[in-house]
């Protein structure tokens, strides 16, 4: 697994690597995440699980972060929550609000479908909802499909409404 890569985006060049325990990285993962669901939602109880606790409730379970850096500041984040045998869901991916449409956020997801592979996945899905147009058109433009009703998967939080998938495999 490669411990980090360079993305050139609009506004410059982003480091994507992995979480690191027991530094700010924690304290970033939450607040890029807060702000976002914050602005377009509310918090649900299992944003405060993960958010509160990231290594316990994504790290410890297979489960992998990264994050985006310019210079020393984390600008970006997004999770690979392991749901099933091979089956990763694509989970809390936020991108600072200043840099939201420069390219950020599709680093950040072309990375973890990199990831992805390399973990062995066959296939990664995504809950998201109807109001964050421009999130959706990004799921789709890298090979996520929309779900049929019939194959939803369960989701704890009430906001989504969309579901995609993208086989790896």
């Amino acid at each position: 697994m490669p411990k980090s890569a360079k993305c050139i985006t609009g506004p410059a060049s982003v480091i994507i690597r992995s979480f690191l325990l027991g530094t700010s990285d924690a304290d970033a993962f939450r607040s890029l995440n807060e702000e976002w669901i914050s602005r377009f939602f509310k918090m649900e109880a299992k944003d405060f699980e993960v958010l509160l606790d990231p290594e316990g409730a994504i790290l410890k379970h297979g489960g992998h972060i990264y994050m985006a850096e310019l210079g020393a500041e984390a600008v970006g984040c997004v999770a690979l929550e392991l749901t099933g045998e091979a089956v990763y869901e694509v989970s809390k991916m936020a991108v600072a609000p200043n840099l939201r449409g420069h390219g950020v956020g599709r680093c950040l997801l072309e990375y973890a479908i990199e990831e992805a592979r390399t973990l062995g996945a066959e296939s990664l899905w995504l809950g998201s909802n109807t109001r964050l147009e421009s999130a959706i058109h990004l799921y789709e433009s890298v090979g996520f499909r929309h779900l049929p009703p019939e194959r939803k998967p369960n989701s704890p939080y009430s906001r989504a409404n969309v579901f995609m998938e993208k086989r790896l495999k």
